[in-house]
Parts: C-alpha cells; structure tokens; sequence
C-alpha cells in the first residue's frame, strides 16, 4: 500500500501567464507534484474551473479558492487513503464535490489531486506513470483493447499554424495540424521538426509573421483557410515529406457560429453548406481528420459531416463531447463522430477520462490524448496516451517548452518499449 500521508496545493503559473493549480502530495518517502492545464477555447458542456472571480487579482483568474478547497477540504479527505486505489479516491472526491460539473469545489481542485495520487503511485511502486495508467485502464475498462508488452507511442498531430482563439491571425479555423506516419515516433518527431522549421523559413520569405500562437504554431495573417493549407503543404513538400505527412484540422466552430451561421473567411455558411466546405477542402488537400466541424450542440451538422464522410475522414468530437462518458454515448447513438479527444480537465478525474475511453474504444471510436492551450511544464499525457493505448496525441507545435516536453517524455517512454 502506498498510504497518502499529506496534500497540498499551490497556485502557479501556466503556459499563457495565467493562474492554474499544482498539487503535491507525498506518502512520507516520496512526494509528487501534478500541475492542470486551461483551456482558452472551452465547450459549454466541460467540468468547471473554479476561478476567484476578484478582478484585482491577475484579473479575475486567480484559482486561490481552488487551492484553498484542495488544502481544508479535498485533500484532507484522502489523507490515509492508498494511492494506488484511483478508483476510490477519485470516487471520494466526486462524492465530496457532489454536483455534475464539479462546481462546487472546482474540477481544477479535484483533477490536481487524482492525477497527483496516480504519479505518486507509479513512484511508489517503483514503475514508470505510463505502466502505473496501463494497469489501472486495464482494471478500469474490463475490454481492455491490448495486454501488456504491447502498447504502443502514439502518433502526432502537430499544430503548426494556428487562427481562432489561439492566435490574432484571423483564421477562423483554429489549428492547421500536420500528422506524420513514419515507421517511429522518433521518425514523426524529426519530420514534423523539420516542416516547422521550413514553415518559419517560406512565412518569413513572404513577409509575414513568424510569431507563434498559444500552442507554438505560427500566426501569419492569412485572409483564406485555403492559404494556410497551401503553405502547409509547400512546408511539406520543400521538407522532403510528400505523402508521408497528413494533415489534420481543429475548427473550434462553435467560435465562428452565431444566429446559426457559421462565418468562415468573411463567408457565411449554413450547416449544410459547411459540410460541402469540408468535403472540399478534404477533396485538395491531404486532409485526414477534422475536430469540431460543427457547433458544440449542432446535431445535425454533425450527423450529417458524419454520414457524409465517416468512412473516409476521422471526424473527432471535441466541445462536442468534452471527454464526457454521457455525452459520448449521446455521439454513438445519433453517430456525430467516429472520434473521441480526451482532456482530463474537461471532465474532472483520471477514473472518468478512463471510463470515456472505454466507451470510445468499446464502440471503434478513435482516441486522441490532447493538451490545452494554457499548459505547464508536465507531461503527464504523454504517459496517459501510452499507458492507455490512445494511438493520437495532440501537445501543439514544435516550439515552447510545455510543448516540448510532452515530446521529449515520449521520445524517452519509445526508447523502453
């Protein structure tokens, strides 16, 4: 047993200068630390993030109250309680909290203590976070897709160029990713490197801004979605990776949707007519997958991106099912979506992020662990990707640290498996 003996939290810092909250916890011989990430663009259906709300204070965003639930109520709950138990702990402090989105003590207050207690049991035992999340997911999720000694490095998608409310480019689609698919991660890493960096060298010839984005991507100031692709695809394609790199979208539209249109490049589109925009971008370009493609609660659009191009296109939920078991089976049922993306603080606990992959991989769903644009120096997903078996990840461009270092974790975790 690994008995936690003392929690605490702080507030710190994230990747955009904002407030977040970091848990440390320890069993008397070892101690952890778990940070939580933010969201800028966030879907109305994701667990709370308790905020102080006093606009004297880093403008409002301060998550003292978070901290202060964690230090006098949350943390002294599971004080005694076995770390390697996720299940438990999490379940106490779901019970604790008591309300459907985590409001009243902040999903951001839970989620720093269940991915504190994991770390924290991993190291206890001696073994590394990704095989600690292994055996719990198989625990967790009785169908479990693969048995040990088969895991695998999950493949990248690389936001290299970035518009909606990741960036002041203009775009309204959000993330212009790159997806490669050589024979390693390794492989992937140094081929998605190497188009950032050509990428840098073609905006930079075209007078544009080499500036990046909250996710690490450049932010030129293009006037059509299609001008992002175009240079997308010249990056590749001076790189020496033609065919050999996809390409992936996040629209985040229910940031260009109002009075039921969608507005992209000064161009108002109904539902239907987005589906078509989407069939022909996909037509020119080597587009594979798109997050988002509607509105966070447009069934339709949904349903019908889904009938229309679900068996030539991942077509991943994002707002739309906020790593939510209830919401997925929402997205089965009516089939908006073959793809799931999964943000542990969407949701709130590492038992219920387990259980909506399960849902998801249970139902032929695709899986992609993803970052948030406000990030920190932890790269707990990494692990979460592998010891779960994801197959995707997103963790942002090929710049900035708390990018980066979700990328180094996983070039070390491929060098033992």
């Amino acid at each position: 047993m690994t008995l936690i003996q003392s929690v605490f939290a702080r507030e710190i810092l994230d990747s955009r200068g904002n407030p977040t909250i970091e848990v440390e916890m320890s069993d008397g011989i070892n101690t952890v630390r778990a940070a939580v990430p933010s969201g800028a663009s966030t879907g109305v259906h994701e667990a709370l993030e308790l905020r102080d709300g006093d606009k004297h204070r880093y403008g409002g965003k301060g998550v003292q109250k978070a901290v202060k639930n964690v230090n006098t109520i949350l943390g002294l709950a599971i004080v005694g309680m076995d770390a390697v138990d996720q299940k438990k702990i999490d379940a106490t402090l779901l019970q604790l909290d008591g309300t459907e989105n985590k409001s009243k003590y902040g999903a951001n207050a839970i989620l720093g203590i269940s991915l504190a207690a994991c770390r924290l049991a991993a190291v206890s035992k001696g073994i590394p976070l990704w095989k600690h999340i292994h055996n719990l997911f198989g625990k967790i999720s009785p169908n479990f897709p693969f048995s040990e000694g088969k895991v695998s490095i999950p493949r990248p998608m690389m936001n290299i160029l970035n518009g909606g409310k990741h960036a002041d480019s203009g775009l309204a689609i959000q993330e212009f990713m790159i997806f490669p698919h050589l024979e390693s991660f390794s492989e992937n890493l140094r081929a998605g490197t190497e188009v950032f960096h050509t990428l840098k060298k073609i905006l930079a010839a075209k007078g544009e801004s080499i500036g990046v984005g909250d996710e690490g991507g450049f932010a030129p100031k293009l006037k059509k979605c299609t001008e992002a692709l175009d240079v997308i695809v010249e990056a590749i394609a001076k790189a020496g990776y033609t065919g050999k790199i996809d390409i992936a979208l996040d629209s985040a539209a229910s940031e260009f949707y109002e009075d039921g249109e969608y507005t992209v490049d000064g161009i108002p589109f109904s539902s239907q007519e987005l589906v078509d925009f989407y069939g022909q971008l996909a037509k020119d370009y080597p587009i594979v997958s798109i997050e988002d493609s509607h509105s966070e609660d447009d069934f339709e659009g949904f349903a019908l991106m889904q009938k229309t191009f679900g068996k030539k296109l991942q077509l991943v939920g994002d707002d739309l099912l906020v790593t939510n078991k209830k919401r997925l089976q929402i997205g089965i049922e009516k089939k908006l979506c073959n793809a799931v993306l999964i943000k542990v603080n969407q949701i709130g606990t590492l038992t219920e992020t387990f259980e909506t992959m399960h849902l998801a991989q249970e139902n032929g769903f695709g899986t992609v662990i993803s970052h948030r644009s406000g990030e920190t120096e932890d790269s707990f997903i990494a692990d979460l990707a592998v010891g779960t078996g994801a197959g995707q990840i997103k963790t942002g461009s090929l710049s900035r640290s708390e990018r980066i270092c979700k990328y180094n974790q996983l070039l070390r975790i491929s060098e033992k498996i």
